[in-house]
C-alpha cells in the first residue's frame, strides 16, 4: 500500500520473528527434554521466506534484526533465487542485549516470555566480537551494516568505520528516545539541541545513516556538515 501510494518513498523492512510468535523470542522456539531453546537453522527458514514476501510487496531494502547465525546468506539465496538479484540487505550486524530496549518491548508486548535474548544478540562487554559479526554478514552478502544501539556503543561505532568502507547504520532506540524526551519535559535539558548533539556525536563515530524515533521532528534540522 505504502509503494502504491507513495513510490519514491525509500522502504526498510524489519525481518524478525518476534511481533509473530507469542513468546517473543527471535527465532523458532523448540523443547528439548524439558528446556525451551532457539533453533537457529529451523529460523532460517522461515525469516527468508518472510524476507522473500517482504520482497514481492515492495520493499526496497531487506534489514534483519533477528541475530540468527547465517541469517543474511539464507536471505540473500533466498533473495536471489525469486529474482531480487539487485535488492540490497541492511544487516543489523552488531546488535547487543541492551536494556535500552525496554519501551519498545513494552509497546509491542515482545518481552520474552521465558529466558532472555542473550543466547543470540551480543555481549555489551565484548567489543571485539562486533568485528567478527561484521565480517561474517559482509561474506554472507550483506550491503550495509548497523550498531544497535548507538550512543552506548560509539567505541565500537568508530571500530567498524575504521575497518569497513560499506554504508554504516547507527540506531537510537526506543530506551535512548524515551530518555531524552522524559528529560526535556521535566525541563533538564533543551530537547532538539540534545537530539541535534546526540546525531551529530553518531556521524563523528562514522555513521552514514540514523535511524531514530526522532527522524519526523527534527530531520530537517540536521546539521548540513
Amino acid at each position: 500500500m505504502l509503494k502504491e501510494k507513495l513510490p519514491e518513498l525509500l522502504l526498510i523492512t524489519d525481518v524478525c520473528l518476534c511481533d509473530y510468535t507469542d513468546h517473543g523470542h527471535c527465532g523458532v522456539v523448540v523443547e528439548d527434554g524439558g528446556e525451551k531453546r532457539i533453533e537457529n537453522d529451523a529460523s532460517l527458514e522461515v525469516l527468508s521466506r518472510i524476507a522473500g514476501s517482504m520482497a514481492r510487496a515492495g520493499a526496497d531494502i531487506i534489514a534483519p534484526s533477528d541475530m540468527m547465525d547465517g541469517r543474511v546468506a539464507a536471505i540473500r539465496d533466498e533473495l536471489d533465487a525469486a529474482g531480487f538479484k539487485q535488492l540490497p540487505i541492511m544487516s543489523y550486524a552488531v546488535k547487543y542485549a541492551s536494556s535500552f530496549y525496554g519501551p519498545f518491548r513494552d509497546a509491542l508486548e515482545s518481552t520474552p516470555k521465558f529466558g532472555d535474548r542473550r543466547s543470540y544478540q551480543m555481549n555489551p562487554a565484548n567489543g571485539r566480537e562486533a568485528i567478527r559479526e561484521a565480517e561474517q554478514d559482509l561474506a554472507e552478502g550483506a550491503d550495509m551494516l548497523m550498531v544497535k544501539p548507538a550512543l552506548p556503543y560509539l567505541d565500537v561505532l568508530h571500530a567498524l568505520r575504521e575497518k569497513f568502507s560499506v554504508p554504516l547504520a547507527a540506531y537510537q532506540v526506543s530506551g535512548e528516545y524515551s530518555a531524552l524526551r522524559l528529560a526535556a519535559q521535566a525541563g533538564i535539558l533543551d530537547e532538539k539541541a540534545a537530539v541535534l548533539e546526540t546525531w551529530t556525536a553518531m556521524a563523528r563515530a562514522g555513521a552514514d545513516i540514523l535511524v531514530t524515533y526522532f527522524a519526523k521532528d527534527y530531520a530537517a534540522a540536521l546539521p548540513s556538515s
